[in-house]
C-alpha cells in the first residue's frame, strides 16, 4: 500500500485518515504543525488536509476522528504513550525517578527546563542513558550542586554534562558563560600540574593568565568569538613551555637569563611552530623579565589562493547548485563573497543580519555590507528555515544554530563539510580579500568586513593596489 501523503510504499501505516493511509514520517510531520486553521480560523494542531489546495487544517475540518488531546494536560499534541503527550510523559518520568523530598530548590527549574524542550521525545531518549541518569540523580539528591562549578566537578565528564549545561543556560537556570574560556582556564591548570620546576611553571602561568586569559576574557565580554583566540593561546603557551624545558635541560638557564643565541638556536633547529614563542618574549620584555632577546614576525613564504575564475565558479555553484545543503552553501558564500573566516561565520548572531526596505545587509564590521541578489534570496531562505531549532529552540540567536540549546554550529563542522565539498578554505578567503581590496580602498574593506588595517593592507600589497595612503574620512 502507498502513503496518501507522500505516495511512498509502506508496510504498515501510522494512521488511517479521510485522505487515506498515513506513513510514520507524514504522521510525525502532520502532528507537529500548529497554526490558524484556514477553514475555521481556530489556532490549533493542523494534521488534516483539504482537497482544495492541499492546505493543512484542523482535525475537525478534516473530519479526522482521532483525538489528539492529552489526557494529562488537555493540550492538543501528538500522543506518545497511550493517551498522554510526550511532554507529560517526560514530566512524570523525571519527577518519579529523580525528585525526592530532599531535592534542592533549583532542581524543579531543571525539570521545567527539560520539559519545555521543543521535542520532548528527544529528551526522553537522551535520559535513558545510564550516564544521564547518574547525573540527574546526583543533581536531584544534592550531591552535585546545580551550578557551573558543580557540573565541572561531576564525574564522568562528557557530552551528557555539556548538553544539560547548554539546556540550563538556554532556559536561564544557570547564567551564561563562555565555554571556551572555561575550558581554557582548566587547560592551563592541567598543563602546568606536572611541571615541578617553579622557574618554568611560574613565568608560563603568569603569561597564560595575565596575557592570554585576560585577552580572551575581554573578547568574551565584548561578545566576540573566543574559540580561535583560545586555540592560538594554547599553541603559544605550549611552544613557550617546550622552549623553557629545553633551555633548562640544554643550557641550564631560565627565561630571566636566556640569550639571543639560545633563541636563534631553538628557532633554527626545529619546525616553524617554534616561532610561536615570539608573543612570550614580547610579554617578557613588557614585564621586564627579559629585555635582551628580540624575535621578529615570521613571514609566510607562500600565500595560498584561488584564481578569480575559480572563486566565481564556486560562487555560481553555491548559488545555483544542490551539491550541499542550504546552511553550508550560505556559509561558503560568506567565505567566498565577504572573505569571512569560518570561525566568525559559524558564530554570526541573527542581529548581524539587517533587514531594511532597500534590502539585506550584514554587520560584519563597523559599516554594514550590502547583500546582493541572488545571495540575498538564498540568505532569506536559510533564515526562514534554519535547522536544529527543534533541538535548540526557536529563539536560538545564531544564524547557524547548533545541536545544543543556545549554541551555534561548531566551526569545525562547517570547515569539514566545505573541505569535503572541495573548497580550499584559506585560498578562498585570501583570494576574496585580495579581490575586494583591488576594487575598494583597503581601509574601507577593513571597516566593512571587520578586519584590522594591517591585514587588509598586507593583502592590498599582495594585490599590488595603490591604496596604502588612502584614509577613511573621519579617521583623522
Amino acid at each position: 500500500m502507498d502513503c496518501a501523503r507522500c505516495r511512498r510504499t509502506i508496510r504498515k501505516s501510522a494512521a488511517t485518515w479521510p485522505d487515506g493511509k498515513i506513513c510514520n514520517s507524514c504522521y510525525y510531520e502532520a502532528t507537529s504543525l500548529y497554526g490558524d486553521c484556514p477553514s475555521c480560523g481556530i489556532h490549533r494542531l493542523l494534521p488534516g488536509r483539504l482537497d482544495i489546495g492541499d492546505q493543512p487544517v484542523c482535525r475537525d475540518c478534516a473530519r479526522i476522528r482521532q483525538s489528539f488531546h492529552c489526557a494529562s494536560c488537555n493540550e492538543e499534541r501528538r500522543l506518545y504513550r497511550r493517551d498522554v503527550c510526550a511532554r507529560c510523559c517526560l514530566l512524570n518520568d523525571l519527577t518519579s525517578a529523580f525528585v525526592g523530598h530532599d531535592s534542592p530548590e533549583g532542581f524543579s527549574q531543571l525539570i521545567a527546563a527539560l520539559c519545555t524542550a521543543d521535542r520532548a521525545e528527544s529528551i526522553i531518549t537522551w535520559k535513558r542513558s545510564e550516564k544521564v541518569q547518574q547525573l540527574l540523580r546526583s543533581l536531584g539528591d544534592g550531591t552535585t550542586p546545580l551550578t557551573h562549578e558543580g557540573l565541572d566537578q561531576f564525574e564522568p565528564q562528557g557530552r551528557h554534562v555539556e548538553h544539560l549545561r547548554a539546556i540550563l543556560q538556554h532556559h536561564e537556570v544557570l547564567p551564561s558563560r563562555d565555554k571556551y574560556v572555561a575550558y581554557f582556564e582548566k587547560w592551563i591548570d592541567d598543563k602546568l600540574a606536572s611541571v615541578s620546576d617553579p622557574e618554568i611553571s611560574q613565568p608560563i602561568k603568569q603569561f597564560a593568565t595575565w596575557h592570554h586569559l585576560r585577552r580572551v576574557n575581554e573578547l568574551s565580554r565584548e561578545g566576540r568569538p573566543t574559540r580561535g583566540p583560545v586555540h592560538a593561546s594554547k599553541q603559544d603557551i605550549t611552544e613557550s613551555l617546550k622552549f623553557l624545558h629545553w633551555l633548562r635541560a640544554e643550557h641550564g638557564r631560565t627565561i630571566a637569563n636566556c640569550t639571543q643565541q639560545d633563541v636563534d638556536q631553538w628557532i633554527a633547529t626545529g619546525p616553524t611552530t617554534r616561532h610561536l614563542i615570539r608573543n612570550f618574549f614580547v610579554w617578557c620584555k613588557k614585564m621586564r623579565i627579559n629585555r635582551s632577546v628580540t624575535l621578529g614576525f615570521r613571514e609566510a613564504k607562500t600565500v595560498r589562493s584561488l584564481t578569480q575564475d575559480q572563486r566565481l565558479a564556486w560562487i555560481r555553484e553555491l548559488l545555483t547548485g544542490e551539491g550541499e545543503s542550504l546552511p553550508y552553501r550560505v556559509a561558503a558564500t560568506l567565505l567566498l563573497l565577504y572573505a569571512q573566516p569560518l570561525v566568525r561565520v559559524a558564530a554570526l548572531p541573527m542581529t548581524k543580519v539587517i533587514v531594511a526596505p532597500d534590502g539585506l545587509s550584514l554587520a560584519l564590521g563597523v559599516t554594514p555590507s550590502p547583500v546582493p541578489e541572488p545571495f540575498a534570496a538564498m540568505l532569506r531562505s536559510h533564515i526562514n528555515s534554519r535547522p536544529n531549532l527543534r533541538t535548540s529552540g526557536a529563539d536560538n540567536p545564531w544564524l547557524f544554530p547548533g545541536y545544543r540549546p543556545g549554541e551555534h554550529l561548531h566551526p569545525n563542522t562547517v570547515m569539514d563539510r566545505l573541505r569535503r565539498l572541495g573548497i580550499d578554505l584559506l585560498g578562498a578567503r585570501n583570494t576574496a580579500l585580495q579581490e575586494l581590496v583591488s576594487e575598494v580602498p583597503a581601509p574601507v574593506v577593513a571597516e566593512m568586513l571587520g578586519y584590522s588595517d594591517q591585514v587588509v593592507h598586507r593583502h592590498a600589497a599582495l594585490a599590488s593596489q595603490p591604496w596604502a595612503k588612502y584614509r577613511v574620512s573621519g579617521t583623522g
